[in-house]
């Protein structure tokens, strides 16, 4: 194809000779100085130096990578792409199917929509200042309360249920006579791949009392969670022209931003930042934003994607932040400040290592060698991870030299190669910080037979929690978004906590599932510690045979337990830090009033009665 034909797609040329003349489609000029010579088969712009092909072209222009610059000009051309076995061949025919399957599925929910069964859904979709343009741009529709409405109109046009089963679109099980659909009574948000071909969706739930307020679209051939990002499609060409890209928390974030100004927006699905969706991010970008909301959960969120990043990064690819001010989410900024109160936002982000020494030094107590030690420590561990052997000896120089400053020391080299740490703790929102330090457990839950004698790397109290969501899946999927928010004094805890998490919002299923689930997720060591507890305990409630009421009811007493420990420690911590460094009356009396709370919640951990009546017996509770 003449190189002529891929330019003109998107610059208008003019015949000149032998060559072709137009305006630079990479600088804004008023005299053309952009030309394509067919004959020797490149373009070639006098105002930005580029040079190039077809394909140059069209990375340039598009930001593809080259087999997708291969797979756009061989569209272009009207030849398809080869297929080099039987095999890829039988594999792309199911893939089509697939796709088949999931684009009349959007179309039927886009239907469904505008239908009067789609009333309450377009009130949502009002609530929340979604135009017209922004519906039909993201295709945004509705899936009916009925069981069975999606899967009829697809038979209708010839879709097999096992192709249905194999999209995800299907809810199916041995102990599941009919397969039903997996969406209903949902607002729908198709979910695409880069070259903006559904391949799966999310659905927010119009029920206030739903089990998962989003629900997206299982594990299939066409669709893996953690390396997709919603609006990619778009994204893409949007980032490249705007040199950046901004990843947010949800769709409606997404969909706002796109309207407002702000098209290079992204989103995961769901789940935190993976390893996949940086790569994703760093094809756009050098430098991506991650915008999360300025709350505790919007800081968790940007602690977990340091943890996902900091073994990636290297010159030229890392991650900046933005916290938003008073835990607002884009959307919500939008409605109260509008695009400039965005624009101010993402023109302040956070770097790395900022967010990074946030998350290490916020609330630690260093009035000890030992404790001193211990953040030195970390501080050295958490460097080492970085795989780029330059970047890693720069960052274990930056957090040694803020190390030093905190702890009144003059930096090594001279003191002048890191950055002063105070002023910077400041730009921090201090509403939203999550607790740091361990939570106490009361004596109580310690010393019950299920934890007596065992060593426990978990905190008692967060391994009951987890133990009667992994042996009632049903509690959990009635649980997510309680769960989701709950801190854990363990990594391992937390990890086992946010699987269980996914594999509820893929759709759930029954216990053995779940442990099958665990398995794969190489969490099966705790799990398995955890199970074995079980058999020491005298609490009936956490086992499987238990009635599902008694472990909801069981789960309800620990949250609530789990929580007020949590807020009590927080606050002590903070009294005794008062007090280490001016006493007071006023301070001494509440350390005294929180130690008495305190003892109180240990008292109602061991006194509290369990609700046996379902399952024919008595129980003793948390």
């Amino acid at each position: 194809m003449p190189v002529s034909d891929v330019v003109r797609q998107k610059v208008k040329l003019k015949k000149e000779g032998r060559e072709w003349r137009g305006l630079s489609p990479f600088n804004a000029e008023k005299t053309p100085s952009f030309y394509v010579n067919d004959q020797k088969g490149f373009f070639h712009d006098f105002s930005s130096g580029k040079h190039g092909d077809g394909f140059d072209f069209l990375m340039e222009t598009e930001g593809l990578t080259f087999p997708e610059a291969v797979e756009r000009l061989a569209a272009l051309a009207g030849l398809a792409m080869p297929v080099e076995t039987p095999e890829e061949r039988q594999q792309d025919a199911r893939r089509a199917t697939l796709g088949d399957a999931l684009e009349w599925a959007a179309e039927f929910f886009i239907k469904q929509l505008a239908a009067p069964a789609g009333r309450e859904a377009r009130a949502y979709l009002d609530r929340r200042r979604l135009s017209m343009a922004s519906r039909e741009k993201f295709r945004l529709g509705y899936a009916p309360p009925e069981r069975h409405a999606l899967r009829d109109h697809l038979a209708g046009k010839g879709v097999s249920v096992e192709t249905m089963i194999e999209a995800g679109l299907l809810i199916h099980g041995e102990d599941i006579a009919v397969p039903f659909d997996r969406f209903r009574n949902r607002v729908m948000f198709p979910i695409c791949d880069r070259a903006g071909r559904v391949i799966a969706f999310g659905g927010r739930a119009m029920e206030a009392d739903a089990q998962a307020k989003y629900l997206n679209s299982p594990e299939t051939p066409l669709f893996h969670k953690g390396a997709t990002l919603y609006n990619l499609h778009n994204a893409r060409k949007a980032a490249h022209d705007a040199g950046n890209v901004i990843a947010v928390e949800g769709y409606i974030d997404v969909i706002a931003l796109t309207a407002a100004g702000f098209p290079q927006a992204v989103a995961p699905l769901g789940t935190a930042l993976t390893a996949d969706q940086c790569q994703l991010l760093w094809r756009m970008s050098e430098e991506p934003t991650l915008c999360f909301d300025g709350d505790k959960a919007g800081l968790k969120a940007a602690f977990r994607a340091v943890d996902t990043a900091l073994p990636l990064i290297g010159p030229g690819r890392t991650l900046r932040f933005v916290l938003l001010p008073d835990g607002q989410d884009p959307d919500e900024l939008l409605c109260a400040g509008g695009p400039t109160a965005v624009a101010q936002a993402l023109d302040k982000p956070l770097p790395l290592v900022d967010i990074l020494w946030l998350r290490e030094t916020q609330n630690a107590l260093l009035d000890t060698p030992e404790r001193r030690a211990g953040l030195e420590r970390r501080l050295r561990e958490i460097a080492a991870q970085i795989g780029d052997e330059t970047l890693r000896r720069y960052y274990a120089q930056e957090l040694s030299d803020r190390l030093a400053r905190l702890l009144g020391r003059a930096p090594a080299g001279g003191g002048g190669r890191g950055r002063d740490f105070a002023p910077r703790r400041r730009n921090f929102p201090r509403r939203g910080e999550p607790e740091t330090g361990p939570v106490r457990i009361s004596a109580a839950l310690a010393n019950s037979p299920m934890f007596r004698g065992v060593k426990q790397a978990i905190a008692p109290r967060d391994a009951l929690i987890l133990l009667i969501l992994m042996n009632h899946p049903e509690v959990l999927a009635a649980q997510v978004e309680e769960v989701g928010g709950l801190e854990f004094a363990s990594a391992e805890a937390a990890a086992l906590r946010d699987a269980m998490l996914r594999w509820a919002e893929a759709g759930g299923g029954a216990r053995e599932d779940l442990q099958h689930a665990l398995e794969e997720a190489g969490l099966s060591g705790i799990a398995s510690r955890l199970a074995a507890m079980v058999a020491h305990a005298g609490l009936w409630n956490v086992r499987p045979e238990a009635a599902a009421a008694d472990a909801a009811e069981s789960l309800r007493q620990a949250l609530v337990l789990h929580r007020r420990f949590w807020a009590l420690n927080k606050e002590l911590r903070a009294v005794e830090a008062r007090l280490a460094e001016n006493a007071s009356e006023s301070d001494l009396a509440r350390l005294r009033d929180i130690q008495t709370q305190l003892s109180a919640l240990d008292g109602a951990e061991a006194a509290l009665e369990g609700f046996g009546a379902s399952s024919g017996r008595s129980t003793r509770s948390l």
